[in-house]
């Protein structure tokens, strides 16, 4: 697989990478720890490099790096693995508060170098601006963790231009994490030109649109209350609808390319630039084959341009609640 350069501090993964949020939370049950661990170990065999973890997706118990550590233990020296701290896991409901304190942040580093069972943390993110700590402290603490040799790479997640910038101005942001699709665009028109003028590279969550893009989509009511599709806008009422409607075109455009409408937006996304690397997640090794090959998709530009006449600003319906949208 081709692979692709994150930053300027020396940052390179494969150009399709592996999520793993859902093999333990966001999309119900985590399923069987067994064939999430080989889906993981096959992901390697693929090519891929990159697998992005969380203590959020964890839940609190380190489950979900554990798996990741457990399943790359043999081929660590080969892969990059991200992991992210921020979130004050005592909260209630989980997720709704936020912690990137500077004995927080160190805390969660060894938390997670344990877990993963591993010396070092290739890249370590903030998972979400803290309005009560700035950005500076922030970038420094991590920097201080890269000097110490505990991490490698400082990655921000969901960081606007001014964080960005003001983060990199105290240490080398190699990666940002936010969401970026098909059907969500919000980071083109302020965000991407940013990352482009301080060379960061670009790694977009949720690639799949949560999964609509997709076979296998039913709208909100049919999923279970933890899975995040259950109150998520783009799966309700007339914005189902028009979603649906939109992905049916783009599965026209995809069986002309002799791909999945799912191969068609993994390859949209490396073909808005050469510093964007997606990471969809999955538990199927199924499904993990099927992204995979979207590294071999090409899109043309008149490709590009009928996937922007199918959807000229993504979706319909907001990525979030207003309470959980970022605030650039």
């Amino acid at each position: 697989m081709q692979h692709r350069r994150l930053g300027t501090q020396g940052l390179e993964v494969a150009a399709i990478g592996l999520g793993t949020m859902g093999m333990t939370m966001a999309y119900g049950s985590g399923g069987d720890d067994a064939r999430n661990v080989a889906t993981l170990r096959r992901a390697h065999e693929l090519g891929v490099t990159l697998f992005d973890t969380a203590e959020l997706y964890g839940l609190g118990t380190g489950i979900n790096e554990q798996l990741v550590g457990r399943a790359l233990k043999d081929v660590r020296d080969e892969v990059v693995i991200a992991t992210k701290f921020g979130f004050d896991m005592a909260a209630d409901p989980l997720g709704s508060g936020v912690d990137s304190r500077p004995e927080h942040i160190r805390e969660v580093a060894e938390n997670s170098l344990r877990y993963l069972g591993t010396d070092v943390i290739d890249v370590l993110y903030q998972h979400r601006p803290d309005p009560a700590v700035p950005v500076e402290e922030v970038a420094g603490t991590v920097g201080e963790l890269v000097a110490e040799g505990k991490v490698r790479y400082l990655g921000l997640s969901e960081a606007g231009p001014d964080d960005l910038r003001r983060a990199h101005a105290v240490h080398p942001v190699s990666v940002l994490q936010t969401e970026y699709s098909i059907f969500e665009r919000e980071v083109e028109e302020r965000v991407l030109p940013v990352v482009r003028e301080l060379g960061i590279g670009f790694v977009p969550y949720s690639p799949l649109g949560r999964g609509f893009l997709t076979s296998d989509v039913r709208p909100a009511s049919e999923y279970p209350a933890d899975d995040m599709r259950s109150w998520d806008a783009r799966w309700q009422g007339e914005n189902f609808t028009a979603n649906v409607r939109a992905v049916e075109a783009l599965r026209e455009l995809a069986a002309e390319k002799g791909a999945t409408v799912g191969q068609l937006a993994l390859a949209w996304l490396p073909a808005q630039g050469d510093d964007v690397v997606p990471i969809p997640g999955t538990r199927s090794a199924d499904r993990l084959a099927e992204n995979v090959g979207a590294a071999d998709l090409t899109l043309d530009a008149a490709d590009l341009e009928r996937v922007r006449a199918i959807l000229p600003h993504g979706s319909y319906g907001d990525r979030y609640p207003a309470s959980m949208m970022p605030t650039w």
